[in-house]
């Protein structure tokens, strides 16, 4: 049986998030992954995994981002689980992920703050 990491999300609350804010959440969790990794804590980097994954299937299954976002969703998904399980991974892969989930996340806090202004 799989275990919800994220109940809210699971329960719909993620489907009423935009593109960039489900990005933007995936983006902590990877960073969190990454972290727990590079620092050898195996139980937090097992969990920000998990949340991780989740949180990229919640994603690629929103019907709303069929196609090529889809698509894309689940390459970055791909590359998350390289960084890990791919022996010969690139050196500056983990860098290159960071960069991208960037982009998503200062643009979700950019759509936060345009909310709590009513703009």
């Amino acid at each position: 049986m799989t275990r919800i990491l994220h109940r809210n999300a699971a329960a719909g609350g993620w489907a009423r998030l935009e593109l960039v804010e489900q990005l933007g959440n995936v983006g902590s969790e990877v960073e969190r992954a990454i972290r727990a990794h590079d620092a050898g804590r195996t139980d937090r980097f097992e969990s920000a995994l998990a949340r991780a994954l989740e949180l990229f299937d919640l994603t690629a299954g929103d019907p709303r981002w069929r196609g090529h976002r889809c698509r894309e969703i689940l390459r970055a998904r791909e590359e998350f689980c390289r960084l890990f399980f791919d022996p010969d991974v690139e050196p500056d892969s983990a860098a290159g992920l960071r960069r991208y989930f960037f982009g998503f996340a200062w643009r979700a806090r950019k759509l936060h703050e345009q909310r709590q202004s009513g703009a």
